[in-house]
């Protein structure tokens, strides 16, 4: 009976897809940061994204939120990335702070994201120097 139940559960946990659980976004991206991949990063943009990137800030399409980004990156290629703080308690809202350093400088990477479709997508993102 118990094995029996076990194979139901492990049938129907295959039919959903992995997307829709979204394990723990704000790690993923912190790893997309660490690797410069802007493409990985822009996959998980609303259709606008607010950018706040050190002194300038606009709203962008998703396109031009991923160009900006990939710029971004030519001129502060990344050395390694760590989570500083993350909400992931809200069923429909999170957020975390990512500490990016560069060969120069460090910058605290804000990210927030609503649920949208069922899947967490970023409305905005934010990178500014880190304070001491």
């Amino acid at each position: 009976m118990i094995r029996s139940l076990f194979l139901l559960i492990i049938s129907l946990s295959s039919l959903f897809s992995p997307k829709a659980f979204q394990g723990d976004i704000i790690d993923d991206l912190s790893s997309y940061f660490k690797s410069s991949n802007a493409k990985e990063i822009a996959k998980n943009f609303a259709s606008t994204i607010e950018l706040i990137i050190i002194d300038d800030e606009d709203v962008y399409s998703k396109a031009q939120g991923e160009q900006i980004l990939r710029d971004f990156f030519i001129k502060h290629p990344p050395v390694k990335t760590s989570i500083f703080h993350k909400i992931n308690t809200n069923p429909n809202y999170r957020f975390g702070v990512i500490l990016l350093s560069t060969s120069k400088e460090t910058f605290r990477v804000s990210v927030t994201m609503k649920k949208l479709n069922n899947s967490f997508l970023i409305t905005e993102l934010r990178i500014e120097p880190a304070k001491d």
